[in-house]
């Protein structure tokens, strides 16, 4: 496949010049590597998956370290995290020495605590997720976001398996130690079929035959290794008794797709899952526009005792808010827009902006549905959404 540029580049570049270490992370395959080797073509590389490079790191990380060249791509750290204390006494040696350490990690949780005990004020912390909408024409909701799916999609399935297989045997099992992967399986896959709800760990927690704080710690395993989105509701005392539980979505619907059973466009128009399949791309489609922009993670449900629910909520820049509802067809209604002008009136003077998001066949990418609410393509939204 052909490199495709990563809206995260100025960011990287950016965070390379400032700080002597950059890590990012992110979903196993998500293309970080591939990143760094672009962005930084004359850093040296070394890969810590090699079981010879780990025990040789094992053995004496310092003499290690002296033998690379800088600056110097540290690839899959999470494999060697007691090279964190060691690079970080090498940045207080010199720490004017900016963009010396690039390093990658596929599981955040374990890696985080490393960052936080070793390297905290000495590395900027960033995350590359899938591609995104706007990063290529070939991202849909059947495929999702992984390079290699876009890369050879009639592959998707074969991909989709062997990613699921690694996922269990490596990602899962290093940062807990799960032992009926089986069972796991299972509850990927049922996970899956709860998305777009509110999350009920009781729900998931019954078919599977676990308790309640098994299904807290697996849905903790997916949260940390980029494959799920845990949507807050919004707080802000707008006179409501609000739901308190998050929405559950997939980082990637391409993923979700595959572990819906759903294999071709044909089955996604026809599936139950469509809906909540095309919400949940929404979501995931916004968190990477923060992420990709340098922004924090802010997206919000709304959803009131009263029955009032809007899909998403988010900050916009100059303290605007954007209230967002999603339908997977071509057509929006007038009616698709009650809940956001009803949620508008609770706002007070607060600036928003609305929008019903949809996909539009033959048609412009933005239409006006009620005053102050736009019908709008995926990528048209993500595309205005900082401006």
């Amino acid at each position: 496949m052909t490199f495709v540029p990563r809206a995260i580049e100025p960011v990287v570049r950016r965070a390379a010049r400032s700080f002597p270490a950059v890590l990012l992370t992110g979903p196993r395959r998500s293309g970080k590597t591939t990143l760094l080797r672009r962005l930084f073509p004359h850093a040296g590389y070394c890969l810590l998956e090699d079981p010879d490079t780990v025990a040789r790191v094992r053995a004496d990380p310092r003499s290690f370290l002296e033998e690379l060249p800088q600056p110097v791509i540290l690839d899959e750290i999470q494999n060697a995290p007691e090279l964190l204390n060691h690079v970080r006494s090498r940045i207080d040696r010199a720490p004017t020495r900016k963009g010396r350490w690039l390093i990658t990690g596929s599981q955040e949780a374990p890696l985080m605590q490393g960052v936080t005990e070793s390297m905290a004020g000495r590395a900027a912390i960033l995350q590359l997720l899938p591609f995104s909408v706007l990063e290529s024409p070939k991202v849909t909701l059947l495929k999702g976001g992984f390079p290699e799916v876009l890369a050879r999609p009639a592959s998707r399935d074969l991909w989709f398996r062997s990613y699921v297989q690694t996922y269990l045997e490596r990602d899962v099992r290093a940062v807990s130690s799960i032992r009926d992967l089986a069972t796991f399986r299972r509850f990927l896959s049922l996970v899956a079929s709860r998305f777009g709800q509110v999350l009920n760990k009781s729900d998931i927690a019954a078919p599977l035959g676990v308790s309640v704080p098994t299904v807290t710690e697996w849905l903790g395993i997916l949260e940390v290794t980029g494959q799920i989105l845990l949507i807050p509701p919004f707080h802000e005392n707008l006179g409501k008794r609000l739901i308190k539980s998050p929405k559950l979505y997939p980082v990637d619907s391409g993923l979700a797709c595959h572990l819906l059973g759903i294999e071709d466009e044909k089955q996604l128009k026809r599936s139950t899952f469509l809906g909540a399949l095309f919400e949940g791309w929404v979501a995931s489609e916004i968190i990477k526009s923060q992420v990709n922009s340098g922004r924090r993670r802010e997206l919000y449900f709304f959803r009131d005792q009263q029955g009032l629910e809007v899909d998403f909520m988010a900050p916009l820049p100059g303290g605007r808010i954007a209230l967002m509802e999603a339908k997977a067809g071509a057509t929006i209604r007038p009616e698709d827009a009650e809940p956001i002008r009803r949620l508008s009136l609770a706002l007070g003077k607060r600036e928003w902006r609305g929008f019903v998001v949809h996909q539009p066949v033959g048609q412009p990418d933005t239409s006006a549905v009620q005053p102050g609410v736009k019908g709008i393509s995926l990528p048209a939204l993500v595309g205005e959404m900082w401006r």
